[in-house]
């Protein structure tokens, strides 16, 4: 197999180091980022590049330029589960195969959304800035929330999702969801609509994709639905929240509190949320271990493999 005959644009340096490497040493690769002039270098170098190599987040992804600039471009490798910051509509007009990441972040996001329920709930980044400030000697840290025997609603019951249900009962959770179709196969109580599970939740996680179909499906009326004993936590996209609306009900009270690693445009973080105490916010790291970054990679890596042999790819976009 002569993988050296396909030519890989890499999108952009904040891949993981040990995919970029791999990725160098079995193709003709270009780093996109570096080019003095991006637009010069695609109009020299696009009618050459085979595959795309990318992530699925807001700041990297395959807008529909870039796929236009790529003339022989034959197939796009996002490290990531979702796509959303990928033109698919301009991917399939050409035939265009894209391969994401699943299955292998699920365990992390879904641990990453626990610790993010569990910090919001328990005020632990709040009392940690409290305690730093030396403001303990002046008295005691107000009370905080418990979270067992709390609804725990999921928003978008897919594998995270599942995922996350299972470490929420662990901390005897009920749990509660919204899913765009029936899941029979799981013990949870189904919702028909947003609205309805916000009333009835403690907790609403969300863990659906991003995209149109989504985009600011959590707004002013699911906002006011959980109430100001109500948490919001978000692992999903930044796009899925009416943000100016999350803003104004944090800032009202309207909802008790918040836990986002995600953002409209990230990395650019509203400064009303970073101001916040009742907010945790983290820079989209949910799936960020050494442990999960690596099988990412190993995987994106395959498909490339896969690819470059004229196969099948292990986990085509459907």
């Amino acid at each position: 197999m002569v993988l050296k005959q396909c030519n890989v644009l890499i999108k952009g340096k904040f891949l993981p180091p040990q995919l970029i490497e791999k990725i160098e040493k079995s193709f003709t690769a270009f780093r996109l980022w570096e080019a003095n002039d991006e637009a010069a270098f695609l109009a020299e170098m696009g009618g050459k590049i085979d595959m795309l190599v990318t992530s699925g987040n807001a700041v990297m992804g395959a807008p529909a330029a870039l796929i236009a600039a790529l003339p022989n471009l034959r197939a796009i490798c996002s490290n990531g589960v979702g796509y959303d910051s990928i033109d698919m509509a301009a991917a399939r007009a050409r035939n265009i195969v894209v391969t994401n990441t699943p299955e292998v972040l699920n365990a992390c996001v879904a641990d990453f959304g626990m610790a993010l329920l569990l910090d919001v709930a328990r005020r632990i980044s709040e009392a940690d800035r409290f305690t730093r400030a030396g403001h303990w000697q002046q008295g005691r840290f107000p009370l905080s929330s418990k979270v067992g025997g709390k609804v725990c609603g999921i928003v978008g019951l897919g594998n995270i999702g599942q995922a996350m249900a299972k470490r929420a009962q662990a901390f005897d959770m009920t749990i509660h969801y919204y899913n765009p179709r029936s899941r029979p196969d799981v013990p949870y109580t189904r919702h028909d609509s947003l609205v309805s599970l916000a009333q009835q939740a403690d907790f609403l996680v969300l863990t659906l994709p991003g995209g149109t179909a989504t985009r600011q499906i959590i707004n002013v009326e699911v906002l006011q639905a959980l109430g100001p004993q109500g948490y919001l936590i978000n692992i999903a996209r930044g796009s899925v929240i009416d943000q100016q609306a999350l803003i104004a009900a944090l800032e009202s009270g309207q909802i008790a509190g918040a836990g986002l690693d995600v953002f409209e445009q990230e990395p650019q973080v509203p400064a009303a949320l970073r101001q916040c105490d009742n907010v945790v916010i983290t820079p989209h790291i949910a799936s960020n271990t050494t442990e999960t970054m690596a099988a990412m990679a190993d995987l994106v890596f395959e498909n490339m493999l896969a690819f470059a042999a004229g196969k099948a790819p292990l986990t085509p976009v459907a």
